[in-house]
């Protein structure tokens, strides 16, 4: 029977799981932990190379590298559980993180910032402004109010005859300002009216459909 180990392997880097060949630099594992933190949750295998073969991690330092990242890197701090594993005679730390019920959030930068990031598929993301007013709002124990005026009317018919749309296009097609668009996208998200798909290189909005890819407020 393969190891725990080798089969977490097999599947690859994906949204609940991410290799790292060793921890060179605590704020770069923050951002891994708050990213598993503020989406689904995920493992992190420290002395695992990105092509699946096992290194082995160097030194107990790398444990309390982590150990620092969750601590004084992340605000607030991650939870994390570590099991240590040998194989071969290499030992390799499963890092396992659950979805937090306190995000958003924080990664430490090297310059000082923090900055909220989420995981998608392999990558992790900083989290834009609207993904950051959702998880806000879902946090908050009142309602979510929603006046139907022209825009709202206008963002739900363009839907139903286009596959997406942008904020800025949404904003500058109703005639309406950016932050405004922004608060009907927010609201319209919440109540699963419509759903964000991010990947690298945009941001759009979909009818609530479920998608193959990414949706948030879960």
């Amino acid at each position: 029977m393969p190891h725990h180990i080798t089969r977490l392997i097999e599947e690859g880097e994906h949204q609940q799981l991410d290799f790292k060949f060793e921890v060179a630099d605590s704020h770069k594992i923050a951002r891994t932990l708050v990213a598993f933190a503020n989406t689904d949750g995920g493992r992190l295998l420290i002395g695992v190379k990105d092509n699946g073969s096992i290194a082995g991690i160097r030194s107990e330092e790398e444990y309390y590298m982590v150990e620092a990242a969750a601590k004084l890197y992340c605000n607030p701090p991650v939870h994390f559980m570590v099991k240590e594993w040998t194989l071969n005679k290499k030992t390799v730390l499963e890092v396992t993180v659950q979805r937090s019920a306190s995000r958003p959030h924080f990664a430490q930068q090297q310059d000082g910032a923090w900055k909220a990031y989420h995981r998608l598929a392999d990558q992790n993301f900083i989290v834009n402004r609207i993904l950051m007013r959702v998880w806000k709002e879902e946090s908050k124990p009142r309602g979510v109010f929603l006046k139907f005026t022209e825009p709202e009317k206008w963002l739900l018919s363009y839907l139903e005859e286009h596959q997406s749309i942008s904020q800025p296009d949404f904003a500058s097609l109703a005639g309406i300002s950016i932050r405004r668009a922004e608060t009907i996208l927010v609201k319209f998200i919440l109540l699963k009216m419509i759903r964000m798909e991010i990947t690298e290189n945009h941001v759009r909005f979909h009818n609530s459909d479920p998608p193959n890819g990414f949706t948030e407020s879960k």
